[in-house]
């Protein structure tokens, strides 16, 4: 039995396709790099929601529509302000984003009007809900949105007050296309499960914000930062780092190297580790870069590596950009989430408007007790001295 549904197949779908041996990834058959070069956010989006690109007046009209919709009803504010200031950014969204359906008149329809509405709303408001948190957190007034910016602008302007920089803006809005969808990894699977249930868009993306909460899936590049610090602190170079990784019995591994699907290069860390120099122009030159580039290299020269094809994937470069952009390590997994939500979308509506989709019943393997008696109460013994203590699977 394939563990984790590796290499089953789920679902036919349109939206992303993964070519893992030969390191490709495409929306809608546009490579990605051709996106994250020539197209923007806002773009994309159009592209995974209507399956092909705007025209001038077509994406005009949906950054129109994303700032019309870059609103928050206060009470979502008012909520924030009473969870306690230890809440996780990831626990806020998942619970902000759930509660969003309170105060949408069609959470529960799907028609194509009411799912193109919904899904605008919900990416306007994802990026308001993260920076709204962490300005509250940190005693500070939210900031209002700028309708004249670009949703990578506005994010940044929401969560620090003031209009960033050409180059920050760019990066992001690259970080934002290269995360926008993934075929079906964890929190995708899990918004088309619960879509395959004709819930709502609320709840498919609530049940694919869980999923990323966790630690193998959303917080990936948090651990890639943690392994970089600690190697720099370390002082002897990633050389023993690398030898360490080797050992079965070492416990250490390396983080951002090898990725379920690709099997080459990922595509989208070539990207983002060019994005990562036109970052340090204006912030400078991350003390982490050096130690990366030098694992890198280690790692892609060792033959250990190279046999199983163990190659650097986005979180490995995407962690040093955040954090050179000022981005505090906790909320690295909501600055995925961000522009996942437009592919979380397109996945949701193409489960619900297809007819021969059906809910997903997936059948296990049985590997408990065999049939055995009910005992009486007064029939069951206690541990007795010395004994351990029967822990069940809780």
């Amino acid at each position: 039995m394939p563990k984790g549904l590796e290499g089953v197949v789920a679902a036919n779908s349109s939206i992303c396709y993964i070519d893992g041996d030969a390191g490709v990834l495409a929306y809608r058959g546009i490579d990605i790099h051709e996106l994250a070069e020539k197209s923007t956010f806002e773009e994309t989006c159009y592209l995974l929601w209507f399956g092909r690109l705007p025209n001038r007046d077509e994406l005009s009209d949906l950054t129109r529509r994303l700032a019309v919709e870059r609103k928050m009803d206060p009470a979502i504010y008012d909520m924030m302000r009473q969870i306690p200031r230890t809440a996780t950014p990831m626990e806020v969204l998942r619970t902000a984003v759930s509660a969003l359906s309170f105060y949408d008149i069609d959470a529960k329809a799907v028609d194509h009007d009411s799912n193109v509405r919904k899904a605008i709303s919900l990416t306007s408001q994802i990026p308001m809900i993260v920076a709204g948190f962490d300005r509250i957190r940190k005693g500070k007034s939210v900031t209002p949105p700028n309708p004249s910016l670009s949703h990578a602008a506005n994010f940044l302007l929401m969560l620090n007050g003031e209009k960033p920089t050409a180059t920050a803006e760019k990066a992001l809005d690259v970080a934002l296309i290269l995360h926008a969808d993934h075929e079906f990894n964890a929190s995708t699977f899990a918004a088309r499960v619960t879509a395959a249930t004709l819930s709502d868009m609320h709840s498919a993306i609530t049940s694919a914000t869980g999923a990323l909460k966790g630690p193998l899936h959303g917080g990936a590049n948090e651990e890639v930062l943690t392994m970089l610090e600690q190697i720099k602190a370390d002082g002897s170079g990633p050389q023993k780092f690398v030898d360490l990784a080797k050992k079965k019995d070492s416990g250490f591994r390396l983080m951002g190297f090898g990725h379920r699907v690709y099997k080459n290069y990922d595509p989208r860390a070539k990207i983002i580790k060019e994005a990562a120099y036109q970052v340090f122009e204006v912030t400078g030159k991350s003390p982490l870069i050096d130690v990366a580039l030098e694992l890198e290299k280690i790692a892609l020269d060792d033959e250990y590596f190279v046999k199983r094809r163990l190659y650097p994937n986005v979180d490995f470069y995407s962690g040093i950009i955040y954090d050179a952009m000022g981005f505090p390590v906790e909320m690295f997994p909501v600055l995925f989430a961000i522009p996942r939500t437009s592919g979380w979308m397109a996945q949701w509506a193409e489960m619900v408007l297809d007819e021969e989709q059906r809910i997903a019943r997936p059948k296990q393997v049985y590997i408990g007790h065999g049939e055995r008696a009910y005992l009486p109460l007064d029939a069951r013994r206690d541990a007795g001295p010395g004994e351990t203590e029967v822990r069940g699977p809780l």
